[in-house]
């Protein structure tokens, strides 16, 4: 078993003027770099991206962050402040769907694979369940069944230092086989009813036949 961390043993940051004391200040281009407007580049970061992360707070600050993904251009730029991103199927847990009902603020970051820097995007954001534009984001023959809408507050490119330390996008570094399989590792953690061998046949390869299969219509 680990060990227990003593609190006692931290030397915590508490101020400010504390953490620029060990940061520095920032560069002048890390803070020119913000706006609050789309530009062409940031669209044809949109038009590439399969996937992105967003997160979420609820009202007393309890923090979620959610993978959303899908081919790359799902997220659909409506003007020059505000983009959609169609839901689909998952596991209907809506963490962060419920936070953004008692706190609209979300943080999302962009990523393209094989590049290093990401795009990151802070707005406030509301889910609609029905636009004109639903028809625009149908994939095989999935029609969201809602949207999370956000209108841009700030959006900015993100430098590439933590792809490059993690090398993240490199195959000779990747070693999945490391853990378990999804399937044990859900029978590991989780009372479920399902024996391993039935896990393992959920998550094989028939488990992505599934990724637009909804009990909700598909089409109006």
């Amino acid at each position: 078993m680990p060990e227990t961390i003593e609190s006692a043993e931290f030397v915590e940051v508490t101020s400010e003027a504390e953490l620029r004391e060990l940061l520095g200040a920032p560069m002048p281009r890390a803070i020119t770099k913000e706006r609050v407007r789309l530009h062409e580049r940031d669209r044809e970061w949109l038009a590439t991206s399969p996937f992105c992360l967003v997160a979420t707070a609820d009202a007393d600050g309890a923090c979620d962050v959610s993978p959303k993904g899908d081919p790359a251009g799902f997220t659909l730029v409506l003007d020059d402040t505000t983009i959609a991103i169609p839901e689909r199927p998952g596991n209907r847990r809506a963490d962060g769907f419920l936070n953004v009902l008692s706190n609209p603020h979300v943080g999302l970051i962009y990523l393209v694979p094989g590049r290093n820097e990401t795009l990151r995007i802070n707005g406030r954001a509301r889910l609609v369940r029905e636009a004109p534009f639903f028809d625009r984001m149908v994939i095989k023959g999935h029609r969201p069944s809602f949207a999370l809408v956000v209108e841009i507050e700030q959006i900015f490119f993100h430098c590439a230092k933590a792809f490059l330390r993690s090398e993240l996008w490199k195959p000779e570094t990747w070693n999945p086989d490391a853990l378990p399989s999804q399937a044990r590792i859900v029978k590991s953690l989780q009372p479920t009813e399902e024996t391993l061998e039935e896990l393992e046949r959920y998550y094989g390869p028939e488990y992505a036949t599934r990724l637009y299969q909804s009990a909700r219509p598909t089409t109006k």
